[in-house]
């Protein structure tokens, strides 16, 4: 087989080496990708080439609910350059089904579709316009169905049911078909709690559906081997997890479905589902010849899914003197037409729907809807953002109904280490939610009307901007607060582990450590992270990281802030189990030479094996010789446990992460328009690995939350159940200009439960930063604002 190729040096699978790049664990080294994405010579899955490749192309359903009447692809066939297409009747094996948790989504439609979009064909052909060509010649007709598009119409006595025929273990906790999970979480005597409270205060709250926005297209490359199998190189977030749902659908066992990671342009979630990669390995086994699949920007809107739009309603009770006394609240999240992994998101909403604050009654409710809308699934934050808009929005009205400070207010119920979550789950590792609080609160306020010069108004600081909309009449300035709780890792009973391989030897005299994981590198910076934990347990210099395949065992999902924890732990562990075994050849080889090596605590530090007192025992490179030391090991964290179904009890969550933000916003009253002038973070980070990789983490979920607050949303036309906004052009997201100073504060409270003591960073700043914008902008405008994101109209009293 020929291994394919890429338009670029970089990226390609010979492994990155970082031999350059010096800095063990808590150093801010460098990124042995970051140079080539800046200046623009990585390659991505979409730049690889093979040399004998077709294009793969995806028709997609126009309608949202409709049976299938019929299905003609003659012209298609007949197209010149097509050498194949395929519907659900082509499909190889008895599975036709797919799913992270639950198989219910069709490779292929097969008598209705659910949503717009839906994948109904594909298309092999010579060149991509020849495939889109045919595709757009494939005949389909169509006979629409009554919609589901909220929770009325989905739980109506006659609602039309999404999936009829249900078998999913959930399908028996449920009130309705059409609800595919629902969780509570119960605990305290609320009634009585109601009675004491001295103000109680309510609110219902509206989420919109946001997009990862990455910016590198679904892609991948789908090359049949001559075993009967598929080589498939793709951008994914989880390799292991795409192979289970593969080999069942194409036909084959695993061991012929092999899977290497390609360059990812970003993922926040929405690579963590199936997109192309079923299509293209099904055209490639097919046409006998290399496929390769890439979306456009309106594909892209349809291949992947989206952060559930959700409805929330929270009541709050409160003593005088600020002490919570209660919490209900009832979180409506919408699924979309397949399940994805919206059970889990069900779970986080509910089980972190408190917030991080002590609340001893809770009466919660979180549910997701199967819908026509379109599927949603894994983003950035995990249900735990829709959550935390709503729970903040009230904690400004309790302060404002008591006539205390917002962030006192807060502090008062804040938890800490040894604090119950509303899940029964005693929090066992430093919670420190009142102290980031107060460092954000302490930080100086940028000055005001920067828009003023000598020479008049610099609009470019003004709301609107370059747009040169106002010179800075009806101005006024908000500051607002929020702070949030993540979970870290896998939850409720998941068997999260990762798998790393280590060797050990001497290359060109020195000793070269090679680390290969199947973790996805999508930008988050595990490349470093990897390299910087074997110098810290290994001593030595050089170290290669080897592609990330499926010839490793799993390393997880880069997903729930956990590959830092989970696979970082796994790379430790078998470094120190490497160590051990350089220690037991050391002995063999020279321990009758010197009484240390039997005595003394032994570690290697720069090349060599040293005793604690810093004495040199010998080379590290002499000590292994000709030998090379191998190891793959798996590493599983402390467990979790499944929630109760009915009361919603149980330790659920790993590790809890905390981020507080302070936004400070300018709007122009008389336009709608807001200018986000800073928004300023504190987080608790356990411990900072690389530092500036971590700031970068930070400053990116910031922006995400903050795009959610005041421009990011895929709008569906309620009355068809189709997308209105799939581009770049429509949908809109932060950039540059849109960016405000977002100062970072971080702390390192060691959990002692991780290795090195540290805290997921990821998702954290993505809840608290949309709240915090929020929280500005009612206090600028005095309105209260229960929607996001934040429009014109709204602040105009036009909508």
């Amino acid at each position: 087989m020929t291994r394919p190729t890429r338009t670029a040096p970089a990226g390609t699978p010979t492994g990155l080496t970082q031999s350059h790049h010096r800095g063990g664990v808590g150093e801010s080294t460098l990124r042995p990708d970051g140079t080539l994405k800046v200046t623009g010579e990585f390659a991505y899955s979409s730049d690889m080439w093979h040399e004998d490749m077709v294009w793969g192309h995806t028709l997609r359903s126009t309608v949202a609910h409709a049976e299938i009447v019929s299905l003609d692809i003659t012209e298609a066939v007949a197209t010149p350059g097509v050498y194949a297409v395929l519907t659900y009747d082509d499909l190889p094996a008895d599975v036709k089904h797919y799913g992270l948790e639950i198989r219910d989504t069709p490779v292929l439609a097969h008598g209705k579709v659910r949503h717009h979009g839906e994948p109904v064909a594909l298309v092999a052909a010579d060149h991509p316009e020849t495939a889109r060509r045919a595709a757009a010649r494939i005949r389909v007709e169509y006979r629409e169905l009554p919609l589901v598009t909220d929770e009325a119409s989905a739980t109506a006595p006659g609602a039309p049911l999404i999936h009829e025929h249900r078998t999913d273990h959930y399908a028996a906790y449920v009130p309705h078909p059409n609800i595919l999970h629902r969780q509570p979480i119960v605990r305290g005597d609320v009634a009585a709690a109601r009675a004491r409270a001295d103000v109680i205060v309510e609110g219902e709250y509206t989420f919109g559906m946001q997009d990862q926005a990455f910016l590198g297209p679904e892609s991948g490359l789908a090359v049949p081997a001559e075993d009967g199998g598929v080589d498939l190189y793709v951008a994914t977030q989880w390799l292991h997890a795409d192979l289970a749902q593969m080999a069942p659908v194409l036909g084959l066992p695993e061991d012929k479905v092999r899977m290497t990671l390609a360059g990812v342009g970003g993922a926040f979630g929405g690579r963590e589902d199936i997109s192309m990669q079923i299509h293209a390995c099904l055209l490639a086994l097919r046409t006998g010849k290399p496929v390769k699949m890439v979306y456009d920007r309106f594909e892209s809107f349809f291949g992947h899914v989206h952060r559930h739009p959700a409805k929330l309603r929270y009541e709050h009770g409160a003593t005088r003197d600020g002490k919570l006394t209660h919490l209900t609240c009832r979180i409506v999240l919408d699924g979309g037409a397949y399940a994805s992994s919206s059970t889990a998101v069900v779970g986080n909403a509910a089980s972190l729907g408190a917030g991080p604050y002590v609340v001893d009654a809770v009466d919660i409710e979180a549910l997701a809807l199967y819908t026509n809308n379109p599927p949603c699934g894994a983003m950035r934050g995990f249900g735990a953002v829709q959550a935390c808009f709503a729970y903040e929005a009230q904690m400004d009205k309790l302060a404002a109904r008591l006539g205390m400070d917002p962030v006192e207010f807060r502090q008062i119920n804040a938890m800490e280490q040894g604090s119950l979550m509303p899940t029964g789950q005693r929090v066992d590792s430093p919670a420190p939610v009142a102290e980031l609080l107060r460092r954000v609160k302490a930080r100086p306020l940028p000055p005001e009307r920067q828009w003023e010069t000598t020479e008049g108004a610099d609009v470019r600081q003004l709301p609107g901007g370059l747009s040169n909309t106002t010179h800075g009449e009806g101005v006024v300035r908000g500051v607002g607060y929020a702070v949030g709780i993540k979970n870290v890792g896998f939850s409720e009973g998941f068997d999260d582990y990762s798998t790393a391989r280590v060797r050990l030897e001497v290359v060109g005299g020195e000793a070269v450590a090679v680390v290969h994981t199947a973790m996805a590198e999508v930008g988050q910076g595990g490349v470093t992270i990897q390299a910087q934990i074997a110098r810290t347990e290994l001593g030595v210099t050089q170290v290669t990281l080897h592609p990330a395949d499926t010839r490793v065992g799993s390393a997880g999902s880069t997903s729930a802030s956990r590959q830092t924890y989970v696979t970082g732990g796994a790379v430790k562990n078998t470094c120190e189990a490497v160590r051990e075994r350089v220690f037991a050849l050391g002995r063999r080889r020279f321990g009758a030479y010197h009484p240390a090596w039997a005595t003394a605590e032994l570690r290697l530090e720069g090349g060599k094996v040293v005793t604690d007192g810093g004495e040199v025992l010998a080379p590290l490179a002499d000590v292994l010789g000709d030998e090379a030391i191998d190891l793959e090991l798996v590493h599983r964290h402390r467990p979790t446990e499944p929630l109760d179904r009915r009361t919603g009890q149980g330790d659920g969550h790993l590790q809890y992460s905390f981020a507080a933000h302070r936004a400070v916003v300018e709007v122009d009253t008389e336009l709608g328009l807001v200018k986000v002038v800073e928004l300023a973070c504190a987080q608790d980070v356990g411990k900072a690995v690389n530092p500036l990789s971590v700031v970068g983490q930070i400053q990116g979920g910031t922006t995400q939350g903050l795009g959610v607050a005041v421009m990011e949303e895929i709008v569906i036309d309620p009355a068809t159940a189709k997308v209105r906004n799939p581009s770049f052009t429509d949908y809109l997201i932060p950039t540059i200009l849109d960016t405000p100073t977002i100062p970072v504060d971080v702390l390192e409270l060691a959990d002692p439960h991780a290795p090195y003591g540290l805290r997921g960073v990821g998702e954290a700043p993505t809840l608290s930063s949309t709240p915090a914008v929020l929280a500005a902008i009612r206090a600028a405008t005095g309105l209260e604002l229960t929607k996001t994101p934040v429009r014109p109209e709204h602040l105009t009293g036009t909508a």
